[in-house]
């Protein structure tokens, strides 16, 4: 896994603040980040795409 996706949102001012990976049922590895910026919080869950090479990432507000 590559941390190049992450590197994006720390750049602009984003913190770390938990981090945490699962294997759903047998897929990929999910890596979910909790990132926080000015009372912001958001999720960043990134994973190994399926077929090709590359990452999927999801971004959701908390």
């Amino acid at each position: 896994m590559t941390d190049r996706a992450l590197t994006a949102w720390l750049s602009q001012g984003w913190e770390l603040d938990h981090y945490s990976a699962t294997a759903p049922y047998g897929e990929h590895v999910h890596h979910c980040f909790l990132l926080r910026r000015h009372g912001q919080r958001k999720i960043v869950t990134l994973r190994k795409k399926m077929m090709g090479k590359g990452l999927t990432v999801t971004e959701m507000d908390v």
